[in-house]
């Protein structure tokens, strides 16, 4: 009896997700939990159109920065449907990439793309500056490249193969640091008014932990039941929304009684509801996002300018990963198999090719603040974020749209960041639970990953002077690639873990992937049908070559191209990891079981 009543409360503490990755809420309520979703992404993209304004140096600026706000709107749409739909199918909201920032300044830092003076007379017929858009074709050919390489990535499993050989050290250090390294961002939100951002902060947290239990009565409809009332845990589904309302009307109070300043130099400004008044009359009612090529021309290329992008790319890689293993825990699913990761990365690539074509200046990813609100609201629906997808893809059609949701101040931005972003960080140290904490191997390889993950960024953006190995290009990838906290922990965590002496059981990758198997409660076939690609997948695996495609469900790893049995696989593994058992595939032995199940059910 007592064991019972320990495995209930375990059973409670670990509160399941109240819509499921395959489960479809009612349309009015995924159109509200698509909303929240929305809202959060466009804080996080909209510094971006700001940012490649001033680094393009155009005469309309205005006019330029209201295009690009619609079109990386759109983007984030685009690229989310695309994830959601036939990428790694997991939740998951894609939106603008900082990480590109980098190698665009580095760039645009170029003599012959470096922006005119002040007061200089552009019009001149002795004018050798570049024009804007000859900087804009710059950043669209070396991103379309990158974007390439990533699509090749993806599609041909190079990343599914590393997966063999990352287990709990490696995933716990990159999805922390996507999150602790992102604090800053968060500060820089908050700091514009640290009441308004605290006061957010305690309305997410009163709805989402103290009230999440309270049910309220909702006025309904249904063919067999006619008007009636239904009760729902409102403050557990729209913490965000519920929230992000009662401050901003809180806000909208104070600026109409001139209790924040009116000054744009004085702290507190950005609180003020109309502090971003001018989005509104800049962005225009309708825009439809058109290949580039028609208006600028052929985008152009370099080498070096690859090189940063490709840098930058393989960051976002790797944090993708990551958040697509947050996305799964926090969803209640199954660990993603490497045929959905190969998806995910390529998809990401087709987004960014496509953004970079119509012009918006950078490549999309995955947006980690986006999977923490899962946490919080226990919404996983795939459907709600496709929905999400489709309303960034309004906002950036219909500019006006967009624009009311981008007056938000940014202090209630900052808030609902603070707990997302939290929210991640703690899902990478929950990670650690099926390591041996107490073994001395894992505690040093966990500390040094972690330091050094937080160190090596810092460092590098404070001395990037001193990084000097006599070619610009190989010093920009280290930059760039090192100076990504994700990227640094994971690449030491990888290293480490790898290399140093430890068991199996030790390094956690047991019972890592017994929880992916078990844990979730759910029966294998669900389990394929969730990274199944839609209504082609039954055709796919009655395919047998298609077994050979990184990409395809079917997808059962490249042992047997030895043209041996999975026992003789099994064999062939054990002699490769004969000294170190803990390197076998991590996801080897729940694939080939979800295969032969899907298999069996056709």
């Amino acid at each position: 009896m007592e064991q019972q009543k320990q495995t209930q409360g375990e059973g409670e503490a670990d509160t399941p997700v109240v819509f499921g990755v395959e489960d479809v809420p009612p349309v009015h309520l995924t159109i509200l939990f698509g909303l929240q979703q929305a809202v959060m992404c466009i804080g996080g993209s909209l510094s971006l159109p700001f940012i490649l304004t001033a680094l393009l140096c155009p005469v309309d600026e205005q006019e330029v920065r209201a295009q690009l706000l619609s079109i990386t709107m759109f983007m984030c749409g685009v690229a989310t449907v695309l994830q959601c739909f036939l990428g790694v199918r997991l939740p998951i909201i894609q939106g603008g990439s900082h990480t590109f920032v980098a190698p665009i300044v580095v760039m645009m830092s170029l003599e012959k793309f470096r922006c005119p003076e002040k007061g200089f007379d552009v019009s001149s017929t002795n004018v050798t500056h570049a024009d804007w858009t000859d900087r804009m074709r710059e950043i669209q050919g070396n991103l379309i490249l990158a974007s390439l390489t990533q699509v090749v990535v993806g599609s041909l499993g190079l990343m599914g193969t590393i997966l063999r050989f990352v287990g709990p050290l490696t995933i716990a250090p990159t999805i922390s640091l996507i999150g602790l390294s992102l604090s800053h961002v968060v500060a820089m939100f908050c700091e514009t008014h640290w009441g308004i951002s605290m006061l957010t902060l305690f309305f997410v947290l009163l709805f989402s932990t103290f009230m999440n239990k309270m049910e309220v009565p909702i006025p309904s409809f249904s063919l067999r039941r006619k008007c009636h009332t239904k009760k729902l845990p409102v403050f557990q589904l729209f913490p965000i929304v519920i929230a992000v309302a009662i401050v901003w009307l809180f806000s909208f109070v104070l600026t109409v009684t001139d209790v924040f300043p009116s000054n744009s130099t004085v702290t507190g400004y950005k609180a003020r509801t109309d502090s971003k008044l001018e989005i509104m009359t800049e962005s225009p009612w309708f825009t439809l996002p058109l290949p580039r090529t028609i208006q600028f021309g052929v985008p152009t290329f370099s080498w070096a300018g690859y090189m940063g992008m490709m840098a930058a790319t393989v960051s976002s890689i790797i944090e993708s990963v990551g958040d697509y293993f947050a996305a799964a825990r926090l969803s209640g699913a199954p660990l993603p198999p490497a045929h959905a990761i190969n998806r995910g990365i390529m998809f990401e690539g087709v987004s960014s090719i496509i953004s970079g074509l119509v012009g918006a200046g950078h490549a999309t990813t995955s947006y980690s603040g986006n999977i923490g609100i899962i946490g919080i609201t226990k919404v996983a629906s795939r459907a709600v974020f496709i929905m999400a997808g489709v309303i960034l893809i309004i906002c950036g059609l219909v500019g006006k749209v967009g624009a009311v949701l981008a007056l938000i101040p940014e202090p209630i931005i900052g808030g609902t960041l603070l707990l997302g972003l939290g929210m991640v960080a703690s899902i990478g140290i929950s990670v650690l639970q099926f390591c041996d904490l107490s073994s001395t191997r894992n505690i040093t390889v966990l500390g040094v990953s972690f330091l050094m993950g937080l160190m090596v960024p810092e460092w590098l953006s404070e001395n990037a002077e001193k990084v000097k190995t006599g070619s610009d290009e190989l010093d920009q990838v280290i930059l760039v690639l090192f100076g990504t906290a994700s990227f640094a922990g994971g690449f030491i965590g990888f290293v480490l873990d790898n290399i140093v002496p430890g068991s199996k059981h030790e390094r956690g990758i047991d019972r890592w992937l017994k929880v992916s198997d078990t844990s979730t409660q759910q029966p294998e076939a669900h389990i394929c049908r969730i990274y199944d690609l839609p209504f082609v997948s039954k055709y796919v695996k009655r395919v047998p070559i298609c077994r050979l495609c990184p990409i395809s469900p079917s997808f059962a790893g490249f042992n047997f191209l030895c043209g041996k049995s999975s026992s003789k696989r099994g064999s062939f593994s054990e002699t490769v990891n004969d000294k170190d058992p803990s390197l076998l595939p991590l996801h080897e032995d729940l694939e080939v079981k979800v295969n032969r199940q899907c298999d069996s059910d056709l």
